[in-house]
């Protein structure tokens, strides 16, 4: 499955490199690298590096760094439980809300849940992003399934899997490319994007849950499980977090450990640390 971008090669070296240079960061971090250092580690120039990950990031390396260490995350962290605790959450006006604003989840009958989509016929295509590889696939009802790879195939796995019985075509879709608007750093005028999912009454409690993480925010599995009113319920939030279908658009890489660090994430620790710090960086030049 090759991915359907005519800026395909230029995407896919770009966050190569910079997948790369977050690894470093992550690795240095206590040691707080230099531009230099990162630059050397991924064989470019510092002014040379300082440019593609500006233009990636929105931010240079180091603010990227401020904005992803556990410092910045417990206070990131502070400040989102104060919203939830003082019920500001529904004053905040676009882009702090886009995903719940833009995004409308249908869930699949139950007949098709217990089935694993029998008598669905499903479109999914590869293509490319700011995050590598993603692979896109609706039903004729809205995106049922979005996922990130390096090498593709075990997406398609996973896509498979959780469509066991359903009939998978690789085609491209209108919808898939509503989809990758979400991707691009001009957020002024996305389009809606209707979900079609398969879950339980649970898993669409804690993801519409998720959609209402503000954008450049971050929140725990802790502080989700008292937003859907069962605080008892970390561990089958966590659960229902880590079967997210639809990666990004439903932004589960919002939730991080109660202690600052990233935690897991599906599809890799470093494509989280870069989804987080590119969109604070995107609300910092917002703002």
């Amino acid at each position: 499955m090759k991915p359907h971008s005519i800026e395909h090669n230029k995407h896919a070296s770009q966050y190569t490199r910079i997948a790369k240079a977050i690894d470093f960061i992550l690795d240095k971090q206590t040691q707080q690298p230099s531009l230099d250092d990162i630059a050397k580690h991924v064989n470019l120039s510092p002014f040379h590096f300082q440019r593609l990950f500006s233009d990636w990031a929105g931010v240079s390396p180091k603010q990227f760094l401020q904005f992803t260490n556990v410092q910045s995350s417990k206070a990131l962290l502070k400040k989102q439980r104060s919203i939830l605790d003082t019920s500001e959450l529904t004053g905040l006006s676009s882009p702090a809300r886009l995903h719940d604003m833009y995004i409308n989840i249908e869930a699949m009958t139950p007949g098709q849940y217990k089935q694993s989509g029998k008598g669905l016929v499903i479109q999914y295509d590869v293509y490319d992003c700011l995050f590598g590889n993603v692979l896109i696939a609706s039903t004729e009802k809205g995106i049922c399934y979005v996922g990130f790879d390096d090498d593709n195939q075990p997406a398609f796995l996973d896509l498979q899997k959780r469509f066991s019985q359903a009939t998978l075509i690789q085609q491209t879709h209108p919808s898939h490319h509503h989809v990758l608007s979400f991707f691009k750093q001009d957020w002024n005028d996305l389009p809606a994007i209707k979900l079609h999912l398969k879950a339980t009454a649970f898993q669409l409690k804690v993801w519409q849950a998720l959609l209402t993480i503000p954008n450049g925010a971050l929140s725990t599995y802790g502080d989700i499980a008292q937003s859907i009113h069962n605080p008892k319920a970390s561990r089958a939030v966590g659960t229902a977090i880590g079967s997210n279908p639809v990666s990004f658009l439903i932004p589960c890489h919002r939730v991080i450990q109660q202690s600052g660090l990233m935690g897991g994430y599906m599809w890799g620790t470093t494509r989280k640390t870069a989804m987080i710090g590119w969109e604070q960086g995107f609300r910092k030049s917002d703002v």
